[in-house]
């Protein structure tokens, strides 16, 4: 028989036992919540950030509804968008589908590769219109919201938006500065308008040019975020294979046309999976799984995501406005062969063997970005080499591009793509029109040599 002084030592052993079983759930219970306040905030971000960006576009660009041409190519100041490209114009427009119906007219191009991708507010492309899908002759497009009801005009081919907010961004290959009186007139044959007209509004940019679209969203407060997130669902709906994501927000205290009502426990919970998350996509894209000789490709669900949230939400990070796979394969590194940080400190070279050029169907280029990005302000102002730069091949029609920040040799000049001193950066490869062993896999960009 146990003595009373072992009973109650056998006691507290179980209300000791029992206090941490209930600590242990508590735990569990919080990083759950924590857990599932990651996954709504990856799943909300893109929505967030198509609004900023847009807004960003109405001080710095153009009013929205009006599509505006993008006559020159980006500089090392631009800002408005990450990894911008070199390779095309512009020819964008956010429009309200609550202004429309729109009447879009595409001009013949036969001259140049083009590609009119339309996006919805989640960066999900729901048609693209260009070269690839519709070929060289005139369109005529009838751009209508999900529910509108109605007669379609003769002649024109109905397009239905999925959200109120819509995002085109047509780009049409350009040769460099020489070419840009060509490709203005074919982007004027680009024409945008509503079925009934309103009065232009005056525009004028802002004075005080506001801060890149990320760095504003990276600058938002966790309820600010999930307050514009609540607003822009009223009118953007997610779609219905997200209905288990809205009832998970709808717990997290998050609904539609509402603001939160967080206690301070649900607001560290919100902010600190919001943490996480930002640094689980960051760890991701710094040591990216599944490249190959160092180069990361995007899946082929690149601008029609379906349920899967982290790559959205990390493609609206790094690469707003991304093509569909068929239209434009983006691959980039920040690594060379042996696994190291591309850095200026240090000389490389991209070698494509002799019949080992990216197999496209359009064009292709490589450009170099800085740590932040954003192209790099290097003196030159070269930012990018391709098929259409005046490039000098090896004698066994093998190909070398030249990364250093001082100039090579003479015979390299043509080659060479100049990157900053002493400062990492990385490498996009844009290849237009991808031709099957590229959208497949079979071929894959060559590794990045240092040099010695």
């Amino acid at each position: 028989m146990l003595s009373p002084h072992r009973r109650a030592s056998i006691g507290r052993m179980i209300a000791i036992l029992g206090l941490l079983i209930v600590l242990s759930g508590m735990v569990y219970l919080q990083l759950e919540q924590i857990r599932k306040s990651a996954e709504a905030y990856l799943f909300a971000y893109p929505l967030v950030m198509m609004d900023v960006t847009r807004v960003n576009a109405s001080m710095t660009i153009g009013p929205p509804n009006q599509l505006r041409q993008v006559r020159q190519f980006p500089d090392a100041d631009f800002h408005e968008v990450v990894r911008p490209n070199v390779d095309t114009l512009y020819s964008t427009a956010f429009i309200d589908m609550q202004q429309g119906p729109w009447l879009l007219d595409v001009a013949a191009n036969e001259q140049r590769y083009a590609v009119l991708p339309l996006m919805d507010a989640w960066t999900n492309v729901f048609a693209a219109l260009g070269t690839r899908t519709t070929g060289t002759g005139p369109g005529h497009y009838f751009l209508v919201a999900h529910d509108w009801q109605g007669q379609i005009p003769v002649g024109r081919t109905l397009l239905r938006a999925p959200t109120q907010l819509v995002w085109l961004i047509g780009r049409t290959q350009t040769n460099g500065v020489a070419d840009y009186p060509l490709v203005h007139q074919l982007q004027d044959g680009i024409q945008l308008q509503a079925l009934n007209p309103q009065p232009l509004l005056a525009w004028t940019p802002a004075l005080n040019k506001p801060a890149a679209p990320f760095d504003q969203l990276s600058a938002m407060s966790t309820r600010d975020f999930f307050n514009r997130f609540a607003m822009l669902l009223v009118q953007n709906p997610a779609s219905a294979a997200d209905e288990a994501m809205l009832l998970q927000l709808s717990q997290l205290g998050v609904h539609a046309g509402t603001s939160v009502q967080w206690n301070w426990l649900q607001q560290w919970r919100m902010a600190t999976g919001r943490w996480l998350a930002d640094r689980k996509v960051a760890a991701v894209l710094k040591n990216p799984v599944g490249s190959v000789r160092g180069w990361v490709t995007p899946p082929p669900i690149l601008g029609n995501y379906g349920d899967n949230y982290a790559v959205r939400a990390a493609v609206a990070m790094v690469g707003l406005g991304a093509n569909l796979p068929a239209d434009a394969i983006y691959s980039s590194t920040q690594l060379d062969a042996q696994q190291q940080p591309l850095n200026g400190q240090f000389r490389y070279r991209l070698h494509f063997a002799a019949g080992e050029l990216p197999p496209v169907r359009a064009f292709w280029s490589v450009t170099v970005y800085g740590a932040d990005n954003y192209l790099l302000n290097v003196v030159q102002k070269r930012y990018a080499l391709g098929d259409r730069d005046a490039l000098v091949f090896n004698s066994d029609g093998s190909l070398d591009l030249w990364l250093q920040a001082q100039p090579p040799e003479a015979a390299r000049l043509a080659n060479w793509l100049p990157v900053t001193a002493n400062a990492a950066f990385t490498l996009m490869a844009r290849m237009y029109w991808p031709r099957p062993e590229l959208l497949s896999g079979q071929w894959n960009m060559p590794a990045v040599e240092r040099l010695q």
